[in-house]
C-alpha cells in the first residue's frame, strides 16, 4: 500500500519564522496561492485537526472526506509557541531545549519522544484503517508529524531533522510491514 504524508501549506506564524506547535493559524494568502489540487482524489484524507492542515488538505483534494486525527497535532511547544528562535535566543529555557538537541520537554509543552510515541500510534492505526480498507492513506499534518513518524519507521533510515520538508511537501511512501520505503519526495506547490 502507498502512503501520501503531507505537509500544511505556509502560515503567517511560519512565514516570521515562528514556532507554532497548537497554534491553531490558518494558512496565510502566500499560502494558499502555492498549493495546487491534486490530480487525483482519494475517498478520505487523514488531517490533523490544526485549521491549516484541514485548509490545506480541502484544497489539495477537495472532494475527499477528511477523518481528523487528534494525535497527528503538531508538538507542543508550549511556552515557546508564536515566538522566533531570534526572539528565544538568550532565553535560559529555550537555549537549555536547543542545547539538548530539541529533544527534552518545552517548558509548558511536549518532549519529543512523547510526541514520537503519540504520532506513531495514530500512524499506525491509520495504516491499518486504510490497508483494512484496501486504500492508500493520505495524511495532511506537520513538518513535526512527518519527523516523528519517518524517524522511526522511515527508510532509508536518516536522524529526525533530515526528514524535514517544506510547506506542501512530503513523501510518498511504500508500507512494508511497519517500514515506510520512500518512493519518492513530493510537491503540491506551484
Amino acid at each position: 500500500m502507498r502512503v501520501w504524508l503531507i505537509r500544511h501549506g505556509l502560515t503567517a506564524l511560519g512565514e516570521a519564522g515562528k514556532y507554532q506547535g497548537r497554534l491553531d493559524d490558518g494558512l496565510s494568502e502566500r499560502g494558499r496561492a502555492q498549493l495546487k489540487s491534486a490530480a487525483w482524489t482519494p475517498t478520505r484524507v487523514w488531517v490533523s485537526p490544526a485549521r491549516r492542515a484541514r485548509e490545506t488538505a480541502a484544497i489539495l483534494f477537495p472532494a475527499a472526506e477528511q477523518i481528523i486525527v487528534p494525535n497527528l497535532r503538531e508538538m507542543d511547544f508550549g511556552a515557546f509557541e508564536g515566538r522566533s528562535w531570534r526572539e528565544m535566543e538568550n532565553d535560559a529555557a529555550y537555549r537549555a531545549w536547543v542545547d539538548g538537541g530539541c529533544a527534552g520537554r518545552c517548558p509548558g509543552g511536549e518532549d519529543r519522544a512523547s510526541f514520537t510515541a503519540r504520532v506513531n500510534l495514530a500512524l499506525r492505526e491509520i495504516l491499518d484503517a486504510a490497508e483494512k480498507a484496501g486504500e492508500d492513506a493520505v495524511i495532511v499534518a506537520h513538518g513535526g508529524t512527518q519527523m516523528a513518524a519517518l524517524e522511526r519507521r522511515g527508510e532509508p533510515e536518516r536522524d529526525y531533522w533530515r526528514w524535514q520538508t517544506a510547506c506542501g511537501r512530503g513523501w510518498l511512501l511504500e508500507r512494508c510491514g511497519d517500514t515506510l520505503r520512500v518512493v519518492e519526495e513530493i510537491a503540491f506547490t506551484l
